[in-house]
């Protein structure tokens, strides 16, 4: 299995992060950490080189962060990305959070935010990951009129299902993470959609499963998704797990032992 989004870098992971990567080796194919704050790159980028083909990032700017950065922050977070560009292998999370962000000048300022990423990831021909809390629609908008249909699109953590058919008319993915136990929607979701079009996902360190003592997630939490996608499609975990691995591997280009 591959867990495509997860944020290593978190201070949760500081006391036990490479015995924790140790133990993942064993039981995932590879990682994808998410660097979401310009603060995180340097971390993220030293767990990247420690961990060759294994753990691979993506990085963006996680559109909640938008009111505490500065332009100069985000042109050297760009100009961080163009620099190191062979370590990277997606941009994001890039997009827009309306849950968290009620102000227009804020929400406008996002929209902002979200091209200039889209334009990296044109650039630099990588695929972007995309984070649309509470603003599936606008986000969708703003790619299609970045022309960025038939590109390679991840609708991280989707749970919006009425937009479900324009994700898949727009050939873009969806990643499904361990909330799927909890939500009618995203089982529904998980399955209406294609499987060669779903990714896993734990976003931990978030989503810990508290029943089984967990004080927080982590990437081998993307069993529960995989299991659930089995149960809903009436597939065998192995066929779910080679299928979105599959999906994973030629996303973010992987290069994998």
């Amino acid at each position: 299995m591959i867990d495509v989004h997860c944020h290593l870098e978190q201070e949760d992971y500081d006391r036990e992060r490479e015995d924790l990567i140790k133990e993942l080796r064993h039981e995932l194919k590879a990682i994808v950490t998410c660097c979401a704050h310009p603060k995180d790159f340097n971390l993220t980028l030293e767990i990247v080189k420690k961990h060759p083909l294994f753990v691979f990032c993506a990085v963006g700017i996680h559109p909640e962060y938008i009111g505490e950065l500065s332009e100069d922050e985000i042109k050297k977070t760009i100009m961080d990305i163009e620099k190191n560009k062979s370590f990277i292998s997606a941009i994001g999370e890039a997009g827009l959070d309306y849950y968290w962000i009620k102000e227009p000048e804020l929400r406008e300022k996002q929209k902002e935010l979200f091209k200039k990423l889209i334009a990296i990831a044109k650039e630099l021909n990588k695929p972007i990951v995309v984070h649309s809390r509470d603003a599936t629609e606008e986000c969708i908008k703003i790619l299609e009129e970045e022309k960025m249909q038939q590109k390679k699109v991840l609708m991280h953590m989707f749970n919006d299902r009425k937009f479900l058919q324009q994700i898949i008319n727009n050939g873009w993915f969806i990643s499904i993470g361990p909330g799927i136990k909890k939500s009618k929607d995203i089982r529904k979701i998980a399955r209406d959609m294609p499987l060669n079009k779903i990714m896993l996902e734990t976003d931990s360190p978030w989503f810990a499963q508290k029943e089984q003592g967990q004080k927080y997630g982590t990437p081998l939490n993307v069993k529960i998704a995989c299991e659930k996608i089995a149960e809903i499609k009436h597939l065998s975990l192995a066929e779910v797990e080679k299928q979105t691995d599959l999906n994973a591997i030629a996303f973010f280009n992987l290069k994998i032992k």
